[in-house]
């Protein structure tokens, strides 16, 4: 192997430790909802922005990054982009109220923005051809291995150390990144200089803010509330508009080109449907194992292994399947897989065993390692290293989207359905909105008030809320299904002309 050839698997390694410490703050996060829905009173809706502060902020910014990265140097932002997720990761241990930490984690969002697509962009730069691929399990591999740590090491730190030990976590490995980026990777960027487009990133900022308040709202009071329409109406006209100026701005934010492939077009789009389930079932399931099975933090993180071992398995299967079958039927395997996992999991009930949900959410998550690396290599397929950075991020921002509508849309459906099956009459008003808050929260006031038969009704109401968000799941995937079956080229377009290594890999 040449020292050219060494250099470059050398580069992805060392971007790997930032990924992972993404990966980590994902699952991690998720475990200690039920544990922050105690310690700070954060509500469902709370819980929500927790999650979905980070994800929009991500969505919003991943296509500046993507370009600026193009323009001014992809190391130079990366290592930027390093510092600020681990200032942003002490800052969030250290948060005391809701707010403070929807806020600390719209800054973790931002580090992550550049990170994620920057560390995403330099792969079609180095490798080609079957070399990409596997760079690309490779990368998608480094962020789906913090996941099954995330829920062990988070839960047994939360279980001996204060919640916000789980944030402090992400620092060794930060440090860990910083140095090897450092040393490691050679310097990049695009020939042209694209210009940013401010208006873009302000209308895409607040269209996707305005539908996911939206959205969130109506899990609290309902879809015909005037606020509720007002905000889902408002941020549909801003991205309508937003559309309508990257078609007519010299320097979009959006290269809409892209969309001509069907590759990068619908791998994109399921690449999109699966990150809703994903971030869906990773915001119920804790909530589940704590307030409804009775898990502490640990328990609840390895209850969820399966699900995280069924993906692992499945990415690596679909790196074999995918040079013998294509894209399409790897794909359309993974989201019947998925289907027919939700669907079963919507039997689940208050006296389900943990074998039953252990079956469901592997089966689930097989599905999800068929689809994921499968759908996001075939949109990265189609793009050269001039375009290879705003491409990544048009990708990633996509899927965040998917992921941030996705805990939006099944959060307000879960609260929905649980505030829907709660009879909380004859209890004080304070009892009552406590309750309405959370299931975590419901169960400890039900078990401070002594009542056996209050709590069995909050987790009856929960598990109701919980089943009615599998069955949305189940129908995405089931459209996803057939949408890989008809639209998704068996096989992408390679753009695999030669390119010219950067300086340094040369």
């Amino acid at each position: 192997m040449t020292d050219s050839s060494r250099s470059k698997w050398w580069v992805l390694f060392a971007l790997t430790f930032g990924l992972l410490a993404v990966g980590l703050d994902m699952t991690v996060l998720n475990v200690a909802l039920p544990t922050l829905a105690m310690d700070m009173q954060a509500s469902t809706s709370q819980l929500q922005w927790i999650l979905d502060s980070y994800n929009l902020v991500l969505a919003a910014m991943l296509l500046p990054a993507g370009m600026l990265g193009d323009r001014f140097g992809r190391k130079k932002l990366l290592l930027l982009a390093l510092v600020l997720f681990g200032a942003a990761s002490a800052a969030c241990a250290y948060s005391g109220t809701p707010a403070m930490m929807i806020g600390m984690r719209s800054l973790l969002g931002l580090g992550a923005a550049f990170l994620i697509p920057l560390s995403m962009s330099v792969l079609p730069v180095m490798f080609s051809g079957e070399e990409r691929t596997k760079a690309m399990i490779i990368w998608a591999s480094a962020n789906m291995l913090g996941i099954p740590l995330g829920p062990i090491l988070g839960g047994w730190l939360l279980n001996h150390y204060s919640w916000g030990s789980v944030f402090l976590l992400n620092l060794p490995l930060i440090a860990i990144a910083l140095i090897a980026v450092t040393l490691l990777m050679p310097e990049s960027r695009s020939a042209e200089r694209p210009r940013l487009d401010i208006p873009g990133v302000l209308a895409s900022s607040l269209g996707l803010t305005g539908i996911t308040y939206g959205v969130i709202r109506a899990g609290e009071h309902g879809w015909g509330n005037t606020g509720t329409l007002g905000s889902l109406i408002a941020g549909t006209l801003i991205l309508t508009a937003f559309i309508l100026w990257q078609r007519r701005t010299k320097h979009p934010l959006i290269d809409l080109s892209l969309f001509r492939s069907s590759s990068f077009t619908w791998g994109t789009i399921l690449a999109t449907t699966v990150s809703f389930a994903m971030f869906g079932l990773l915001f119920v399931m804790p909530q589940y194992f704590q307030a409804v099975n009775g898990a502490d933090a640990l328990g609840t993180g390895l209850r969820l292994l399966p699900m995280i071992g069924g993906l692992i398995v499945g990415a690596k299967a679909a790196q074999a399947l995918i040079p013998r079958f294509g894209a399409k039927y790897t794909a359309a395997a993974g989201f019947a897989l998925m289907t027919a996992g939700l669907l079963v999991g919507t039997a689940t009930g208050l006296d389900t065993s943990y074998g039953f949900a252990a079956f469901w959410i592997s089966v689930s998550g097989l599905g999800l390692g068929f689809v994921l690396p499968t759908a996001m290599d075939s949109a990265l397929g189609e793009l050269s290293a001039e375009r290879s950075g705003v491409g990544s991020a048009l990708i990633m921002a996509m899927r965040q989207v998917g992921g941030a509508v996705g805990v939006a849309l099944l959060g307000a459906a879960l609260n929905s359905t649980y505030r829907a099956n709660l009879a909380l009459g004859g209890l004080g008003s304070q009892t009552a909105d406590t309750i309405k808050q959370s299931v975590s929260a419901g169960a400890a006031a039900a078990r401070q008030a002594g009542s056996d038969a209050l709590l069995a009704e909050v987790r009856s109401a929960f598990v109701q809320g919980m089943d009615t968000m599998l069955w949305i799941c189940g129908g995405i995937a089931a459209v996803s299904f057939l949408l890989a079956l008809l639209f998704l080229p068996r096989k992408a377009v390679r753009k695999d002309q030669a390119v010219q290594p950067p300086a340094g890999l040369a």
